[in-house]
């Protein structure tokens, strides 16, 4: 999977969680992934406590949060509802 089609899978949508970024079609934000990560918790853990995510959303976050590393935007369209 390459690095776009990562970051595809993390949306920003200001009417959901506050605008921060999540795994597109989820509640979850990416910075809540990444301190799982960080704290040591196995990937495996991570799938069984958050139904419905795959390991690919997990790659997505840290993929997110390298690009925010560079310091650099990141384009990730905002989210509007109809």
């Amino acid at each position: 999977m390459t690095k776009d089609e990562l970051l595809a899978r993390i949306s920003i949508d200001p009417n959901v969680c506050f605008g921060k970024p999540c795994i597109r079609g989820h509640r979850i934000w990416v910075s809540m992934i990444l301190d799982y990560l960080a704290s040591g918790m196995p990937i495996p853990e991570i799938l069984d406590n958050h139904p419905g995510i795959e390991e690919a959303d997990i790659l997505a976050c840290i993929a997110y949060g390298a690009e925010m590393s560079r310091e650099r935007a990141v384009d990730i369209p905002l989210e509007t509802q109809s």
